[in-house]
């Protein structure tokens, strides 16, 4: 799985972190939603639902130990990495974050190199249990609640137009055959009108934009991982 498919959420309330991280995280192709507290960290967490969460703990409001707790309240988010960011580095400390569900903790100043290697080995180590999320630049699709997060945006689709979109981002720029699709979605024993597929893509392209599905004549279609 390349990087550009990890959803990552940074959570700090100090905007120039979150730039200085969401930079270094962008350019190794992550994709990165942020929040500048733990009631918006929540919310992204519900909408997003990343893969890793980097999360400060030195919050007002809700700090970063209340936050984790919510979200290992929350079985459904059991998969998500969670990784506490601070300028505190007592033991007791760090012991603290890792009682309410942490999975490491890394000090400030972040160490570009040392973030990002830790980063990758953690999201590694989970990939052989974790398929739920299939993520790009713009989009995440959820497949454990049949969801999709397009530019930011929840979007409910139809049951056959969520496994469409699954299949043809299941091997990005591939082009799948209309047999193929037509096996993979609807069977070999069930029996639909020629242009089923071309409906369905036509749906996807309004809610997706033109860009995303592209029409290889007399064959197929692919998915444009660009």
């Amino acid at each position: 799985m390349g990087t550009q498919q990890y959803s990552i959420l940074l959570v700090d309330d100090e905007p120039d972190i979150v730039d200085f991280i969401s930079y270094n995280l962008k350019k190794e192709g992550y994709h990165v939603v942020v929040a500048y507290d733990g009631k918006e960290a929540l919310e992204q967490i519900a909408t997003h639902r990343p893969h890793l969460v980097l999360l400060d703990v030195m919050m007002p409001g809700m700090d970063g130990f209340e936050v984790c707790q919510a979200i290992r309240m929350d079985k459904s988010n059991k998969d998500i990495i969670i990784v506490f960011l601070s300028a505190r580095g007592e033991d007791d400390f760090q012991i603290n974050g890792f009682k309410v569900g942490a999975d490491d903790y890394i000090t400030k100043p972040i160490v570009p190199k040392v973030l990002l290697y830790k980063v990758q080995a953690m999201l590694k180590r989970a990939e052989s249990s974790s398929g739920s999320h299939i993520a790009f630049d713009d989009i995440i699709i959820n497949t454990e609640n049949y969801t999709v997060t397009f530019e930011e945006k929840t979007i409910f689709l139809p049951k056959k137009e969520f496994e469409l979109l699954q299949l043809l981002t299941s091997n990005p720029d591939k082009v799948f055959k209309r047999e193929e699709i037509y096996t993979a979605i609807w069977g070999d024993e069930i029996i639909v009108g020629d242009r089923t597929i071309d409906v369905h893509v036509r749906r996807l392209r309004e809610k997706l934009g033109n860009n995303k599905i592209t029409t290889i004549k007399g064959v197929g279609y692919k998915y444009e991982n660009k």
